[in-house]
C-alpha cells in the first residue's frame, strides 16, 4: 500500500514549524512533499488567484499551494493556525487562508485545515494531533506519540537556531548533513528583523541575508534568540503585544538594541500587512529615540525591485563602516 503523500507549502510557517510537521507526518506513515523554492513563476501563479487586498506572503503561499497540486499530492497540509501561545493570536489572514484557497483555486486535492489553537492551553495540541492522525487513518495513541516525536524534533531545531544557524542550515543539520563553520572574516554584525516567511525566502527578500554575508556581515535574526531574551526585549513596551509574530519581531529588535549586540538593524516588512506597519513603527521609534544605532526599514511587495534594495543595503553598510571609523 502506497503511503499518503502530504504536501507542505514552502511558505508562511514553513520556516518555523517544518521540522515538527515533517517528523509528525512521517511518524504517521505519510510521505512528505515540499513545494519548490520560490520562483517568479510560483509568485505569478499566486497573484493570479489571490485577492488583491492580501499581503505578499499570502499571495506567495497561493502559488506554493498550486505547485503542490502539480506534484500530485493526496493532501495539502494547511493547518488553520489560530494561536500558538497563551493569550496570543496569529494574523487573521493566516486563520482564513485555507478557506481563501478553497474559494479561489479549483480542482485541488483534499485540504487538511485542522485547527491549532493553544490560546487557553498547550494541551489542546493533542486535539490537533488526534484529528490529523484520524485523517491519515491512524489511532489516537499513535497520533499523540507521533506528535510528541515531532515536538522533540522541533526543540532540537530551535536549539540550532539559538546557536546562530539560519532555518535552511538547521534543517540540513537535522537531516544529517555536516554543519558548516561560521565565516570569521566579518567586520559588521547586523540584525535582520522580520517575519520568517519574509526574511528567509531568498526570492521575495531579494536574497538579503546572503547578500549581507557576501558583503562581510554577520547576520543575526530574532530566531537566534531564546524566548526569554525575546520577552526581555518586549518588556520595554508599555503594553503586551497579542500578535505572536509581532511580539517576536519587536522583542528581538529591542533586545539586540538594548544589549548593543549588533552594529545596525534592518527591519523587513510586507506591504499591506497591518501588524507589520505597527511593529515597524514601534521598533523605529524606540531605536531612533536613543539615536545610537543605525536602522533601516525595507517594505516588500510583488513590485519590489532588486536593484533598489541592493543599493540601499550597500549604502547602509557604508554608513555603518563610516560611523565606526569616526567614533
Amino acid at each position: 500500500m502506497m503511503p499518503v503523500r502530504v504536501g507542505i507549502p514552502r511558505a508562511l510557517f514553513y520556516y518555523y514549524y517544518f521540522p515538527l510537521w515533517k517528523e509528525f507526518l512521517e511518524q504517521l506513515g505519510a510521505e512528505v512533499v515540499v513545494s519548490d523554492r520560490t520562483t517568479k513563476e510560483i509568485l505569478t501563479r499566486g497573484l493570479e488567484h489571490c485577492v488583491d487586498e492580501a499581503c505578499l506572503p499570502i499571495k506567495l503561499a497561493f502559488g506554493h499551494v498550486q505547485n503542490l497540486a502539480d506534484k500530485g499530492v493526496d493532501i495539502i497540509f494547511l493547518p488553520r493556525i489560530v494561536s500558538v501561545a497563551k493569550q496570543e493570536y496569529i494574523c487573521p489572514k493566516f486563520l482564513g487562508f485555507p478557506d481563501m484557497v478553497r474559494q479561489n483555486i479549483k480542482n485541488l486535492p483534499m485540504i487538511m485545515d485542522t485547527n491549532i489553537n493553544l490560546r487557553k492551553r498547550k494541551s489542546d495540541a493533542g486535539i490537533f494531533a488526534r484529528e490529523v492522525g484520524t485523517a491519515i487513518g491512524k489511532g489516537s495513541v499513535k497520533s499523540r506519540l507521533a506528535f510528541w516525536q515531532g515536538q522533540y524534533k522541533h526543540k532540537g531545531y530551535l536549539r540550532l537556531l539559538e546557536q546562530g544557524l539560519l532555518p535552511d542550515e538547521a534543517i540540513s543539520v537535522l537531516d544529517g548533513k555536516e554543519r558548516k563553520d561560521k565565516v570569521s572574516d566579518t567586520d559588521l554584525t547586523v540584525a535582520v528583523i522580520g517575519h520568517p516567511y519574509n526574511i528567509y525566502d531568498p526570492f521575495i527578500s531579494m536574497n538579503i541575508i546572503n547578500r549581507l554575508k557576501n558583503l562581510g556581515v554577520q547576520v543575526l535574526t530574532a530566531d537566534n534568540l531564546t524566548e526569554q531574551m525575546i520577552n526581555q526585549g518586549v518588556k520595554q513596551l508599555p503594553k503586551k503585544l497579542f500578535w505572536t509574530l509581532s511580539r517576536r519581531v519587536t522583542g528581538g529588535a529591542l533586545y539586540y538594541h538594548e544589549k548593543g549586540m549588533v552594529d545596525g538593524i534592518i527591519h523587513v516588512a510586507a506591504f499591506a500587512c497591518g501588524p507589520d506597519s505597527m511593529t515597524g513603527e514601534l521598533i523605529e521609534r524606540f531605536i531612533r529615540r536613543e539615536g545610537k544605532m543605525p536602522f533601516m526599514n525595507i517594505n516588500l511587495d510583488e513590485h519590489t525591485g532588486e536593484a533598489g534594495i541592493v543599493t540601499r543595503v550597500e549604502a547602509f553598510l557604508d554608513m555603518m563602516r563610516w560611523r565606526r571609523a569616526i567614533v
